[in-house]
């Protein structure tokens, strides 16, 4: 079960009318063709995508499933959206309600064990050996965690453990933690033992309807067999304009943990197919992401981004920006630090450079069609 329906507030303009998971990312993907690749890779291919905030866009990337080969008559990917539940009822309340509302979908495939994850993170993950050692232990539920810097382990769920990974103690955002293992928001559950959970969490007017903050301390309140299962490898949470800056610098990085060129790990997608790139000789490219249907007509990019059908005219410099597909980009314009959203047009000469202190600059059509520019407290 992969929760889709995040309106994604923090990103400001990227999500101001496209859920989280469909925000497009590192050159031709969209957020969610992550956690959907990394199903089809596990060799997992029955998935309920759950859907809530400005779904048309994320709906109409799935399809049928096609690219993540779950276009299938028995089992497949499953559009659920709130307006389906309950035969016809309310919004989704919390992460445990999304799945408490679908239960109806879940027991027509009479699982044993159940995945709920989310489709706003960037990761590479093999979910078989999460389910491998939740097997092994006979847990009633495991959830992934990654070790995160200590400085940071604030902004976490932190999952407090035994020698043995067993969980005794999980919490929210500590001011004090005592480890540094955050919950990555992925989970494997026994599904007779959630559904139960589920169903009497539903009756609590008092609760949240969240697994890290109802569900979880529940299970632990009546000293079930909950481990953590340590994941190594490259994970960001992208919800904050700064880190899907970063996580798209990430994928330029000489040693990144990412790997796009992995045949055993493909990333999968369902984007449309433009003609062959085109760079200019007189254009200098250092370390980019240049996509198909560019056409770069000269001056310098370094460091950045680029999606489908980009035009670039002369003389024109952007250094660490991500740059969305159907972009123009007019002379002699400087972008330093820029996310520009798909089918926005850069007038000539125009400059935004954001300082290494601010957050990069989001701009769209609309902003660019307004007479001033106020970015960072100064008109641009």
């Amino acid at each position: 079960m992969l929760l889709a329906g995040g309106e994604g507030k923090r990103l400001g303009l990227l999500t101001h009318h496209l859920a989280k998971p469909a925000v497009p990312f590192g050159g031709k993907y969209r957020i969610i063709d992550f956690t959907l690749s990394n199903c089809t890779n596990s060799s997992i291919f029955t998935v309920g995508v759950l859907t809530q905030y400005s779904p048309l866009e994320l709906t109409k990337h799935i399809g049928n499933g096609q690219p993540w080969e779950m276009n299938r008559s028995d089992g497949g990917v499953t559009v659920l959206s709130p307006y389906t539940a309950k035969h016809g009822g309310d919004w989704y309340s919390g992460t445990a309600d999304a799945i408490y509302q679908n239960i109806h979908f879940i027991e027509q495939y009479n699982p044993k064990y159940v995945l709920v994850m989310s489709g706003d993170h960037i990761y590479q993950m093999d979910y078989r050996k999460l389910l491998n050692q939740h097997k092994e232990t006979k847990a009633d539920a495991t959830i992934s965690v990654i070790e995160v810097p200590w400085d940071e382990a604030s902004r976490f769920g932190i999952l407090n453990t035994n020698d043995d990974l067993s969980i005794y103690e999980f919490e929210e955002k500590p001011e004090n933690p005592k480890n540094n293992l955050a919950s990555m928001g992925i989970y494997v559950f026994t599904w007779e033992v959630l559904k139960n959970y589920l169903i009497k969490d539903a009756k609590q007017r008092s609760s949240s309807h969240d697994f890290g903050k109802d569900i979880i301390p529940a299970m632990l309140n009546d000293d079930l067999k909950l481990y953590a299962y340590k994941f190594e490898g490259y994970w960001k949470d992208v919800g904050t304009i700064q880190s899907y800056w970063e996580a798209n610098m990430d994928l330029l990085q000489e040693n990144s943990e990412l790997d796009f060129d992995n045949k055993n790990w493909r990333i999968y997608t369902n984007n449309s197919n433009f003609p062959p790139q085109f760079i200019c000789d007189r254009a200098v490219v250092k370390n980019s992401i240049i996509n198909d249907g560019c056409k770069i007509l000269g001056g310098v990019i370094e460091q950045s981004v680029l999606f489908h059908n980009v035009e670039v005219d002369n003389d024109a410099i952007i250094t660490q920006s991500i740059v969305h597909s159907g972009v123009k980009v007019g002379k002699n314009c400087v972008l330093d630090r820029v996310i520009v959203m798909e089918n926005t047009t850069i007038p000539d000469g125009t400059h935004l450079v954001a300082t290494r202190d601010e957050d990069p600059i989001v701009v769209n059509r609309e902003i660019l069609e307004q007479k001033s520019i106020v970015i960072g407290g100064e008109n641009r």
